[in-house]
């Protein structure tokens, strides 16, 4: 069986790693399907998507489409959030979490896909507000929204076990105003450090099978360095786009298995 999650895992890591994704939201229901427990399947996705940041990050990095010090900055309430909603996973039962979770991204996904206006900062010489310049792209974002949205982003996806890139990119560039290409990259870089704290959580609670994390990492970082290299030519406004689609198929999903779990 774990030969056969190794080929599934090889191609979820191209297609999610092209999103600035971890791949999470695929690899835990896959496990679970497979007949792991929830928890366990949660903490080996978390490890994965540590693996498949640090690729897709390489590639990304020489690309020059991450926003280090914003994404650092993001970052530091997302991870907190992650290491919460990881360590209080427990409280909650697998079906809750994976109907919330299918709901939550798929308004996520309806946004993204209806193209709506990026959100720019009201007040552009507020002290909350941080002008960016990337390449040849600027943007203002407002932290005192992205500080507070991201911890919130960073608790959702250490309760389900994903690096939390399928909440960043729409909230990046939907209420921060990010360009997609610079969303993407820096997001690949973020969901390894969010899953990071997710990680420490589930496991402090003892849910990780370390075998089967090491024996699929392989697989999982070679397909985010293909999966990369793809994205960063890409057109912007396809990516996000398919992007959106994408959430919303993964929401349907979910919440499919979800009922049928709970039938």
């Amino acid at each position: 069986m774990i030969g056969v999650l190794a080929v599934l895992f090889f191609a979820v890591a191209i297609g999610f790693s092209m999103l600035g994704q971890g791949g999470g939201v695929l690899y835990t229901p896959l496990q679970v399907w497979s007949g792991v427990n929830f928890h366990t399947a949660a903490t080996t996705s978390l490890f994965l998507i540590m693996t498949m940041s640090l690729s897709s990050s390489i590639v990304f990095r020489k690309a020059k489409r991450i926003d280090w010090p914003l994404a650092l900055v993001l970052e530091s309430a997302t991870t907190l959030g992650g290491f919460l909603g990881g360590f209080y996973s427990a409280r909650f039962s697998g079906a809750w979490l994976s109907v919330f979770f299918s709901l939550f991204v798929a308004v996520a996904g309806f946004f993204m896909v209806r193209s709506f206006q990026a959100r720019h900062p009201s007040r552009p010489s507020a002290w909350t507000v941080w002008q960016r310049t990337l390449g040849n792209q600027s943007y203002a974002v407002d932290l005192s929204l992205g500080l507070p949205v991201s911890l919130v982003a960073g608790l959702i996806s250490g309760m389900v076990g994903v690096g939390g890139g399928i909440l960043k990119v729409p909230m990046m560039v939907l209420l921060l105003g990010i360009p997609m290409d610079i969303a993407v990259g820096s997001s690949a870089l973020m969901v390894g450090l969010t899953a990071t704290g997710g990680f420490a959580g589930h496991l402090a609670n003892g849910h990780w099978d370390w075998r089967t994390s090491l024996l699929l990492a392989g697989a999982v970082f070679f397909g985010g360095q293909i999966g990369s290299r793809v994205s960063v030519k890409a057109n912007k406004e396809l990516l996000k786009q398919g992007f959106g689609w994408f959430l919303l198929a993964i929401a349907a999903l979910m919440l499919v298995k979800a009922i049928l779990a709970a039938g």
